[in-house]
Parts: structure tokens; C-alpha cells; sequence
């Protein structure tokens, strides 16, 4: 959802990549949300980060707990930012109907969204605080 945001969002400044440690492919319910929101993710394909080793990344943004806690170092001055979002196959797995569990999808939808609004300035701002806490 996140490289779905970037690319309709803000496509002319920032070119998104998507990728995780361990890729599970495409999840319907997430193409399902996005497609209401009016943004299509169904060409997009399930990565492993390896294949993305040759990208010259400024920056590696983590979306989930288990991938920040095991993403690969990326070479270069490229730097790693931890954004959490809650994980929404795990909060929909023990969802009674189907719209509980597209529930918890929309919610997510809408918070990744909401960062994606604030980038790049976000990363300019953090980049700024991370040099004052070094200096």
C-alpha cells in the first residue's frame, strides 16, 4: 500500500520501490482498499529487498516491526527511517465477517496514506534532527 501511495501521490518527487525480507505476494484485501481509494496496486508484484540491492536508495523506509528488525544493510549513504503500521493480515486474521477484517485494511490505508502526504519533507525534517543529535 505504501509504494501505491508514493507513486499516485507523489510520483513526480519520489520513485517508490516496495520490497520485504520475507515476500508473501499481492494480498487481495490490500488491492481491494487501495482500489476503493481510487489507486490500483494490482500490477504490482511481491519483492524480495535483494532484488532492489542495486537501487541507489537516499532513503530505506520500514513500514513493519519485522522488517525493520531484519532489513539488510543497503550500500551507500542511503538512510534507514522505521515508520510503524500496524500489520493488517495479523489484526485481521481472527476478524468474525469479512468486512471486519477490510475494516482494519481501510484503517491502515488511511495512516499510510496520511505519512506518504508529509514526504519528502518529513524526511528533510528528519534528516536535520538526526544531524543535531549527532553534532
Amino acid at each position: 500500500m505504501a509504494e501505491g501511495w508514493a507513486r499516485h501521490l507523489k510520483g513526480t518527487v519520489i520513485d517508490a520501490y516496495s520490497a520485504g525480507t520475507e515476500p508473501h505476494g499481492m494480498n487481495a484485501r490490500a488491492i481491494q482498499v487501495m482500489r476503493e481509494a481510487g489507486v490500483d496496486i494490482s500490477t504490482h508484484h511481491s519483492k524480495h529487498v535483494d532484488e532492489l540491492r542495486d537501487v541507489p536508495f537516499d532513503y530505506v523506509i520500514t513500514v513493519c516491526g519485522h522488517a525493520h528488525e531484519t532489513c539488510p544493510i543497503f550500500p551507500g549513504q542511503a538512510k534507514v527511517i522505521h515508520v510503524g503500521f500496524d500489520d493488517p493480515p495479523a489484526l485481521a486474521k481472527n476478524s468474525a465477517t469479512e468486512e471486519q477484517a477490510l475494516t482494519h485494511y481501510r484503517r491502515v490505508r488511511e495512516e499510510i496514506r496520511a505519512f506518504i502526504e508529509t514526504l519528502p519533507a518529513a524526511l528533510t525534517a528528519s534528516r536535520a534532527a538526526s544531524l543535531k543529535e549527532v553534532s
